[in-house]
């Protein structure tokens, strides 16, 4: 399957690439079966944006070509199957860049003759009558010119007025844009296939291309069967891992009770059915439904669901990886030299998917062998890969938080349970899924009822304070140290022996109060402003609630805010050099709370929005409370001041509390 996986670049200096249309002797073909071109301006614009402004340091991967080769009077011609509308394109987008560019030795539509015509003198359609011309690929083409030629970017303006297009720049950008191109087995039903993928109106991501590229690295069947078996049943988020089996899987996997830690048995995977692997695969591939069927909430296809995770598959995979590389400790293979001397990014991307596995498996060094030298080493490294998928999806599962739907509650709440069997042995996969129990995860031996409650519900909001101030996927590192946290202590995770769970994650909350705030306080800088991390406001959250046990929930409070305004109406304003900076006089509040504050005095915020503040953040209550006391000139003056002390001091007390590892 790998051997079908081309990487190409689309456009290119060195020999050495494959390039999308200038390989010779190869020419993509429309089929009739596929709808005419149809992008207007709104896709091909914003395809010009993306390749446009991504980072230049980086590789930027725009999909996949799905197509079917086969060979005619020695040329091979490529039967595109998917992406025809992206490829039509780029086509028009090179011509303009490139006018040597030949349609008839490179892209034709079959038995449609005004779209060749239009492609062949696609910069001299003066040539062609009006009824000869295609006029979406024409429309296409004038779009292109129009933002290439004339810089008309859709509106867009810079810092210095009227953008203006920069040629170089695209060309250079260009050169760093690939594409995929897959060939389906010999013998598959294209129709079958075209229909599947039009009605879904899904390309094949870069999660499915990695799964292809692994499994063309195994052996045996079975070890085929059990990676696309496990793999699909991990890409659905939804819900809990076992769910995501058969009965027999389900206690092959999980054991009777279906809470073991799961260990998959290599050399007795049986395959559920005989049939053609290659063939299998791709079927498997397009067909897979990423829906569970559970009551409550709503996914993203607007399913009722009752748990979601709060990161998507292709970022679970780079955590996995992450976890994968540290566990087997794979090293930078001797004498190669790689972009800050690390296997993977810190920064997780999902648009960097593919890019993140090829660096491992390329550059990679474990027990004592490369990864790419032998198709041993490939092997061992999908069979290590997917052993870790599993795992690391049923820690995920139990000890990170998800959030929960229950009944008409249509916001959710953070939700740290396990899946339990439900009572009875003879159950249909049906009544399981209606019947399936979630109890609280429990994280010491022998613990239950109120003692297993409190520390779970300690470690839920301490990983609710990391998920509200790290709100992008890209900077949820936390998931991969608690990961690893787990993956590296089978018999600790088996008998539920967790206590110092709590630590682990409160080290990394620590780390990032003491990397972003603390280290300036030691030198007396407490007047970042709104500058101030967002984790030091909920970490101190979490610690005032530990210590009140008050009515609290974390939630999605991103902006950084003064308690008595910069731009005070009606009343004295405070410069920054006197206190109005610093962190006595700082909350964190929702967006929408803080247009409605405005630039009203701290009294009048208190007086007026008293239920809104009694939900807020903890530390905004206190402050709340003090001026609610004292009044706006008081607060200025000292107030703000004794209330800082206070809530440093215990932020350090928090911070002291940090176990070394």
């Amino acid at each position: 399957m790998s051997n079908c996986i081309d990487e190409l670049v689309v456009l290119s200096d060195s020999g050495s690439d494959k390039v999308l249309f200038s390989e010779d002797g190869i020419k993509y073909v429309i089929p009739l079966y596929q709808r005419a071109y149809s992008w207007k301006k709104d896709e091909i614009t914003q395809l010009i944006e993306d390749i446009y402004d991504f980072p230049s340091e980086n590789n930027y991967y725009i999909g996949s070509l799905i197509v079917s080769k086969t060979e005619k009077n020695g040329v091979n011609e490529y039967e595109v199957i998917d992406g025809q509308q992206r490829l039509t394109t780029l086509f028009l987008i090179l011509s303009t860049l490139c006018e040597d560019i030949k349609s008839s030795e490179t892209l034709t539509y079959t038995c449609r003759k005004k779209s060749d015509d239009t492609l062949q003198y696609i910069n001299a359609l003066d040539v062609l009558k009006d009824e000869q011309i295609e006029k979406n690929i024409s429309s296409g083409k004038d779009v292109i010119d129009n933002i290439i030629i004339n810089s008309k970017f859709g509106g867009r303006v810079s810092d210095k007025g009227l953008f203006v297009f920069d040629k170089d720049h695209f060309i250079s950008q260009l050169k760093k844009v690939k594409m995929y191109r897959i060939e389906v087995p010999e013998n598959t039903d294209l129709n079958r296939y075209f229909e599947i993928m039009n009605t879904r109106g899904e390309q094949l991501e870069q999660h499915d291309i990695i799964k292809a590229r692994l499994m063309g690295y195994l052996k045996e069947d079975n070890h085929k069967d059990m990676f696309a078996t496990i793999w699909d049943a991990c890409s659905k988020m939804t819900g809990y891992i076992q769910m995501n089996f058969d009965s027999t899987r389900r206690e092959e996997l999980f054991a009777s009770w279906w809470g073991k830690l799961p260990k998959i048995p290599l050399s007795t995977w049986k395959a559920a059915a005989e049939i053609n692997e290659q063939k299998k695969t791709v079927k498997e591939i397009i067909e897979s439904d990423f829906t569970v069927e559970v009551p409550d909430g709503e996914n993203e296809k607007k399913q009722r669901v009752r748990f979601k995770s709060i990161i998507t598959f292709p970022y679970f995979l780079l955590h996995t990886l992450k976890v994968l590389v540290e566990d087997k400790h794979i090293q930078i293979k001797p004498g190669v030299k790689i972009r800050d001397d690390k296997l993977v990014d810190d920064l997780l991307d999902d648009k960097k998917l593919s890019d993140a596995f090829s660096r491992v498996i390329k550059n990679g060094y474990y027990d004592g062998n490369e990864i790419e030298k032998s198709e041993e080493t490939l092997n061992l490294f999908s069979l290590d890969f997917i052993q870790c998928l599993l795992k690391c999806r049923f820690l995920f599962d139990c000890y990170i938080i998800k959030r929960e739907y229950v009944n008409e509650n249509s916001e959710g709440e953070w939700s740290l349970k396990s899946l339990k069997k439900p009572p009875g042995n003879d159950l249909t996969k049906k009544e399981a899924k209606r019947t399936a129990r979630y109890v609280n995860t429990r994280f010491k031996a022998g613990e239950h009822g109120h003692n297993n409650d409190r520390r779970n519900r300690v470690n839920l909001m301490l990983q609710a304070s990391l998920r509200v101030s790290y709100t992008s996927a890209k900077t949820m590192h936390w998931i991969t140290e608690l990961l690893i946290w787990l993956y590296k202590d089978d018999h600790r995770v088996l008998n539920k022996n967790l206590v110092d769970y709590k630590s682990a994650i409160e080290n990394i909350a620590i780390s990032a109060v003491e990397a972003g705030y603390i280290d300036k306080i030691v030198n007396n800088v407490h007047n970042m402003g709104t500058q101030t991390p967002n984790i030091v406001f909920n970490y101190l959250d979490f610690l005032l609630w530990e210590k009140s046990n008050e009515s609290f929930e974390f939630e999605f409070r991103n902006s950084v805010e003064h308690w008595y305004p910069q731009k005070p109406e009606g009343f004295p304003e405070w410069c920054r050099e006197k206190g109005l900076d610093n962190f006595g006089n700082l909350s964190i509040l929702q967006r929408n709370l803080n247009s409605r504050f405005s630039n009203l005095s701290p009294h009048a915020k208190q007086n007026t929005y008293v239920d809104i503040i009694a939900k807020e953040s903890l530390k905004l209550r206190i402050m709340a409370e003090i001026v609610k006391k004292v009044g706006d000139d008081e607060w200025r003056e000292h107030a703000y001041l004794s209330h800082e002390s206070e809530m440093l001091e215990i932020l350090r007390k928090g911070c002291d509390r940090k176990k070394q590892p």
